[in-house]
C-alpha cells in the first residue's frame, strides 16, 4: 500500500514539474495581473470619463432600487433590493477590452506565423533540392561483383 502512495506522489511530482504545467501556471499569473490592470483601467479611467461626458456622474454607482431599504430608529432593518447597472456596465466594458486585446494578440501571432511560413516556402522554392546520389549502373555493379569474385578465388 505504501508503494502505491509513493508512485502516485512520484507521478504527481513528474506532472507538476513538466514544462506545460509550469507554463500554464505562469500564464494564469500573468492573466490575473492583466485582469487587474484592465479592471483598473475601466474603473479608474473609462468609467469616470464616460460619467463626465454623460453628465458628471459616477456610472459605477448607477443603480435602480427596486425595493427601498426599511429603516427604524436610524438603523437598517431590511436591506434595499438594488440592480447595479453601473457595475454591469463596468464588467461589460472590462470584458470587451480584454477580448479586444486577446483578439489583437492572436491576430498579430497569426500574421507573424503566416509571414514566417511564406518566407520558409519562398526559401524552399529558391534553393535547389539536393541531388540524390545516383544509383550505380549495371556495369559498375557487375565490375564490383567480378572484383569480389576474383578476391575470393585468390584465397
Amino acid at each position: 500500500m505504501k508503494k502505491d502512495k509513493k508512485s502516485i506522489f512520484t507521478e504527481f511530482k513528474e506532472f507538476i514539474l513538466r514544462g506545460n504545467v509550469i507554463d500554464m501556471a505562469i500564464g494564469v499569473i500573468i492573466a490575473t495581473s492583466f485582469g487587474k490592470i484592465t479592471t483598473s483601467l475601466v474603473n479608474d479611467v473609462f468609467m469616470p470619463f464616460l460619467g463626465g461626458v454623460i453628465g458628471d456622474m459616477d456610472l459605477t454607482k448607477l443603480n435602480w432600487t427596486m425595493i427601498p431599504a426599511v429603516m427604524e430608529n436610524g438603523e437598517v432593518v431590511k436591506e434595499a433590493v438594488v440592480i447595479g447597472f453601473g457595475s454591469l456596465l463596468s464588467v461589460v466594458i472590462d470584458f470587451i477590452l480584454i477580448a479586444l486585446i486577446i483578439f489583437l494578440m492572436i491576430k498579430i501571432f497569426n500574421t507573424t506565423k503566416d509571414i514566417a511560413e511564406k518566407k520558409l516556402l519562398k526559401k524552399a522554392e529558391e534553393e535547389p533540392a539536393p541531388e540524390e546520389p545516383k544509383a550505380p549502373t549495371s556495369e559498375e555493379l557487375l565490375t564490383d561483383i567480378l572484383v569480389e569474385l576474383k578476391k575470393q578465388n585468390k584465397k
